[in-house]
């Protein structure tokens, strides 16, 4: 898949985010003791959608609570 699109084909808001967001699904996916690795050209066919869908959820959890915190420390996200 090309940087900056994501799997429904739409572009992404930010699309300088997709490395950073590649590497947090892996570290992520490490975490978890998922079998897959940077490099992979993002070729999951063999991992259960189970835990695909742990990792995925584990990301927005992540990122949420790096919003908050970004929140609580008085900046305010912007408006996309």
């Amino acid at each position: 898949m090309a940087a900056g699109q994501s799997g429904s084909g739409r572009t992404q808001l930010i699309p300088e985010s997709h490395s950073k967001l590649d590497d947090m699904k892996y570290e992520i996916a490490g975490e978890l003791g998922i079998p897959v690795y940077q490099g992979s050209e993002d070729y999951w066919g063999s991992i259960p959608s189970r835990d695909c869908g742990r990792v995925g959820g584990s990301m927005v959890k992540r990122m949420i609570a790096m919003a908050e915190e970004e929140i609580a420390n008085g900046k305010m996200p912007n408006k996309i």
